[in-house]
């Protein structure tokens, strides 16, 4: 046997052997070298179940590929029906891991209380923006919160005087400017609804002819098959056949959706995302668990947060969030 040969087989066997490293090697390509490069755990076993956010399935659905890579004989089951769903999933005890796109309201984590005995634990994952999507030929150059609460509220809570219910009303020509304007956006049970009426619409009331769409990815696909639509979603379901819109709180100093102006925070529509989990402040969390939220904080992890669309945390703040639940990088 050449030495050629020898060589290219002992390699062979060597990645046979190691399996679980190649998906973790790869995700962690380009991932902040500062965040802890996780390892397998050994005595890791049993079943996790995920319910919650839509927002979060594609994202949460790479998480959990790559932890069954690594660990093959633990069950993990992901159900993405909407924020709304993770609190009872969560009180209820059907779920152990519940990602939503925003902040659990007092009322849920009240319920979860009565039946537990101690709050849930919230942790930051990633930073998300919501984008305002319209047709890649709409010509249109930006919105701000007046103009948008004038589209899709009822109400008019964010200085708007008049509802806009044409194109033209927003300075479109010729072709456009008849053009009536289709609204797409979540249904109730997500995040993303709540956060865009909470901020976008300054507590207003959606109008009733907004498309209610079951998730974030139907959307955006929904703009891009209509030209005369507008909706809104999570900049992570970006496709060729859309415009994502640079956004004004006020006036026409319009901010573009860039990773940099969401950092910074300027983007006015950037947000936290989130994971909730049931930890008993008496003890730990069991292994399974642990392994899970100590991944998505790790390198690999979060480097799926970037391949998915978010920004990563910062160091500091995926510290931070790991001593939430008794946990060290």
């Amino acid at each position: 046997m050449t030495r050629y040969k020898l060589f290219r087989r002992c390699l062979i066997v060597l990645l046979m052997a190691i399996p679980a490293l190649v998906p973790s090697v790869v995700a962690a390509k380009n991932s902040d070298a500062r965040l802890p490069y996780y390892h397998k755990s050994i005595g890791v076993t049993g079943s996790l179940t995920s319910v919650g956010s839509d927002t979060l399935a594609g994202l949460t659905t790479l998480w959990v590929e790559d932890f069954k890579t690594l660990y093959p004989n633990v069950d993990v089951q992901v159900q993405a029906s909407g924020s709304a769903t993770a609190p009872p999933a969560l009180t209820e005890g059907t779920a152990q891991i519940g990602p939503m796109s925003r902040p659990m309201r007092s009322r849920e984590i009240d319920g979860f209380e009565r039946e537990h005995g101690y709050k849930p634990i919230e942790l930051k994952i990633a930073i998300d923006a919501i984008g305002i999507f319209v047709q890649k030929d709409n010509p249109i150059k930006g919105l701000n919160f007046a103009q948008i609460d004038s589209m899709f509220s009822e109400t008019l809570n964010c200085g708007a005087t008049h509802k806009i219910t044409t194109w033209q009303q927003l300075g479109l020509p010729q072709r456009w400017a008849k053009r009536g304007i289709q609204l797409f956006g979540r249904n109730s049970v997500s995040g993303t609804y709540g956060y865009f009426k909470k901020v976008a619409l300054c507590r207003g009331d959606f109008k009733r002819n907004v498309n209610e769409q079951p998730g974030s990815a139907s959307v955006v696909q929904s703009v891009a098959s209509s030209i005369n639509a507008i909706g809104y979603s999570g900049i992570g379901y970006r496709v060729s056949g859309v415009r994502l819109l640079p956004i004004a709180k006020q006036g026409t100093d319009y901010i573009e959706p860039t990773k940099a102006n969401i950092f910074s925070d300027r983007y006015p529509l950037s947000r936290y995302v989130y994971v909730y989990v049931n930890k008993n402040p008496l003890k730990p969390l069991a292994p399974i668990e642990r392994e899970f939220i100590r991944f998505i904080f790790s390198r690999q992890g979060q480097a799926l947060v970037q391949r998915e669309g978010y920004l990563s945390l910062p160091v500091a703040q995926a510290e931070k969030e790991l001593a939430k639940v008794g946990l060290t990088p």
